[in-house]
């Protein structure tokens, strides 16, 4: 492979608030492993290990897995390669919540058992002492949300994790806790998990406010919408390859990867695509590598998350790591263009805010997003 010049290499920012420096793209290893439901395109062993490398090379820190994942198995792979290096050069998060047996009912959740358990489970299959992010899945109803944080907490002072995220969580749930944390005087939580892309921009409306009104930073997820903003998709063909043409087949239809039916009826989703493509022709750059760049240059976004099974899918999304930059009107036409649909109150509330803003509170605009 190519050596990677000095200025497309990757940048570093502090996740959030807190003194960690992640690389603004950050690797993702959901496709490391086979999956429990057969997902399409998933990368073996070896292959993931070549992925791990590459990525390397181009200054990558930040490696984010879940015990999930394959059922364990992409801990596993990441681990197996994490024992060959230089473990305090790389920032590891991985994630817990949802099940990890079929016939134990206290392998899934956020309980005490579970997330000490799910803990030591994780360092063995990743090899390692510790891991940096520790980021509760999903919120889980059946658990007092203290029990949870105290968990977390001690988790922390005991060495195990070095900071604590949440992923896939509702405003008012990040406010709680952050509520929470400040009442109990625990460890904070310093990142948010989501997902987020130019066809997925509802926590705009409020998680992401409660983000940066509290200094937490964003990990974006499924950036590129599973391959629906590199431009791969066209409206007149049903797909038969990729995520989305697995999703077809399979019938399936969960937000990670759109139903293909509902996506040929969202007009919006295609004008987006046509100004994602106007822009790239402009910059000489692919879909995805605008895509990417339009996250990437969100205020609040910390590190942008990629899945990669091939080399060359590697090496395009890395391209949008450093080197160039969208500008203000390009960024402007794709946000004026994938603009959500505001429902009441959110309408109501900013249409009648209009004009009235303050440097000091985050705000949030339809045609301009401050994020």
């Amino acid at each position: 492979m190519a050596v990677v010049p000095d200025e497309s290499k990757v940048v570093y920012n502090f996740l959030g608030k807190s003194g960690l420096k992640v690389s603004n793209i950050c690797l993702g290893t959901m496709t490391f492993g086979e999956n429990q439901i057969g997902m399409w395109g998933q990368a073996s062993e070896d292959m993931a290990h070549q992925i791990l490398d590459r990525y390397v090379e181009w200054g990558g820190n930040f490696i984010d897995t879940a015990d999930a994942y394959s059922s364990g198995k992409s801990e596993s792979i990441l681990g197996s390669w994490l024992k060959k290096q230089d473990r305090e050069k790389f920032v590891i998060g991985t994630k817990v919540r949802f099940p990890m047996s079929a016939d134990n009912p206290n392998s899934v959740g956020l309980s005490r058992r579970h997330l000490v358990k799910s803990i030591q489970n994780s360092l063995e299959r990743l090899q390692t002492d510790y891991v940096d992010l520790y980021q509760m899945h999903l919120w889980d109803n059946a658990t007092p949300v203290e029990e949870t944080v105290r968990t977390l907490d001690d988790l922390v002072r005991c060495g195990k994790v070095r900071y604590i995220g949440a992923s896939n969580m509702l405003g008012w749930q990040m406010q709680h806790l952050v509520d929470l944390t400040k009442m109990m005087g625990t460890n904070p939580f310093i990142s948010l998990q989501q997902q987020y892309s130019l066809v997925s921009r509802d926590s705009e409306l409020e998680a992401f406010q409660v983000c940066k009104a509290n200094g937490m930073g964003v990990l974006p997820w499924s950036p590129l919408k599973a391959g629906l903003l590199t431009g791969k998709y066209k409206r007149d063909s049903r797909p038969k390859e990729g995520r989305i043409g697995w999703a077809a087949e399979k019938g399936l239809g969960a937000q990670a990867w759109p139903a293909w039916d509902s996506l040929l009826q969202d007009d919006q989703i295609w004008n987006t695509l046509d100004t994602l493509e106007d822009i790239s022709k402009k910059h000489g750059k692919s879909m995805a590598q605008v895509a990417l760049r339009w996250v990437l240059q969100k205020d609040i976004v910390s590190s942008v998350l990629i899945g990669t099974t091939k080399m060359t899918q590697l090496e395009d999304n890395m391209g949008a790591a450093n080197g160039w930059k969208l500008s203000p009107e390009d960024m402007a036409a794709l946000d004026a263009v994938s603009a959500p649909k505001l429902p009441y109150p959110y309408e109501f509330n900013t249409r009648l805010n209009k004009g009235r803003s303050n440097a000091f509170i985050p705000s949030y605009t339809v045609q301009n997003s401050s994020f």
